[in-house]
């Protein structure tokens, strides 16, 4: 029995966060339903998007939001949610006829989960955009990369992922107990900017006490600190270098053979010189000669291991950190005792009428 088993919710298919937010709440257990466009309704825009991992867990039900029949079916599943999530833009549901007060209406305990760029209100919430665009609004994006260089994208995990689909996941989660004690559900506005802005809320602390500085790669949390970045090995691979406390930097330096009076940790005004000592020693070695050497200490220096090599890495396989079905992908998480952790595939679709009868 998982955490979420017995709640039903409906995700109505999309890109990006609220596909992952789905993944996360059927992993989690949910009976999560996915309506996708029906060949009536033109071609399943999105059918592709995830593939067989961020569809996992839950099946596709066709749907035609302008056939009056597939919407009165719709409207049922809805009466007998717990939750629905959807990430299109602000109106679109309203002009689909399935709206927050329609839904309220059929069914009070309802949580109406919306995730968006830019949010439900504010002047910038019917533009389009990407994830890039809202780290970007957010400032998230202006401490990443190198100083010399434009902000480089960290992947679409800040926007799309971390502040937007696992923030719409909290927030759902949040109104669902909320609503297990007063009956009412509520809507959720969860937007890229305000959770990429809430993921930079330590940088703000410390700014605000004059310990963080807006030139990027000068601080100690982005590259900026010798002994907090990655390095070139003789290989052409990486190592990842987390010697913030001054124990684990003391390792560092005896792994490095650098004597400690040669390289004091926080001098700020050594740490170009030191960075470039740092560089020119990890360039004498390969990287899992440098990983073996610093395996059994308190250094806090680890390989960077490619998408491939991650799952055979022993700890990633001990602990079970990626599945592989008919591809491999990271497993469900976070795990709970005695729970199975074995993946749930995208099951066959169902029809509506399925689906309905599925919930009663």
């Amino acid at each position: 029995m998982k955490p979420l088993s017995g709640l039903r919710i409906l995700e109505f298919d999309g890109l990006g966060p609220v596909t992952f937010a789905g993944m996360v709440l059927a992993d989690l257990g949910a009976d999560v339903l996915r309506l996708t466009r029906s060949a009536a309704a033109g071609a399943p825009a999105f059918s592709e998007v995830g593939g067989e991992v961020l569809h996992r867990g839950r099946a596709a039900v066709a749907v035609d939001l302008k056939d009056p029949a597939d919407l009165a079916r719709v409207k049922g599943l809805i009466a007998g949610a717990d939750a629905l999530i959807e990430g299109f833009r602000p109106g679109v549901m309203e002009r689909l006829g399935v709206g927050p007060e329609t839904c309220a209406a059929l069914n009070t305990r309802l949580v109406f989960g919306r995730i968006t760029g830019w949010g439900q209100t504010g002047p910038m919430a019917r533009q389009v955009g990407h994830d890039l665009n809202y780290i970007a609004l957010s400032g998230a994006l202006s401490m990443m990369g190198e100083p010399d260089r434009p902000p480089r994208p960290p992947l679409n995990v800040v926007g799309d992922y971390g502040g937007g689909g696992m923030l719409l996941v909290t927030g759902v989660l949040a109104a669902l107990l909320e609503a297990r004690t007063t009956g009412r559900g509520r809507v959720v506005d969860a937007a890229m900017t305000d959770g990429s802005a809430l993921l930079t809320s330590l940088f703000h602390a410390l700014a605000s006490r004059g310990l963080w500085s807006e030139t990027r790669g000068t601080n100690l949390l982005d590259g900026g600190a010798p002994f907090y970045r990655c390095y070139a090995c003789r290989d052409g691979r990486f190592v990842a270098v987390g010697a913030l406390e001054p124990q684990f930097y003391a390792a560092l330096l005896k792994g490095l053979e650098i004597p400690a009076d040669e390289a004091p940790q926080f001098d700020t005004a050594a740490w170009d010189a030191l960075h470039a000592r740092f560089a020119g020693v990890f360039a004498t070695r390969d990287r899992d000669d440098w990983a073996a050497r610093f395996a059994d200490t308190d250094a806090c220096v680890t390989p960077v291991l490619t998408m491939a090599e991650a799952p055979e890495h022993p700890h990633n396989a001990a602990r079970g950190t990626f599945a592989a079905d008919e591809i491999v992908q990271p497993a469900p998480a976070p795990r709970f005792d005695g729970e199975s952790r074995r993946l749930t595939p995208e099951p066959s679709p169902l029809s509506l009428d399925e689906a309905l009868a599925r919930w009663g």
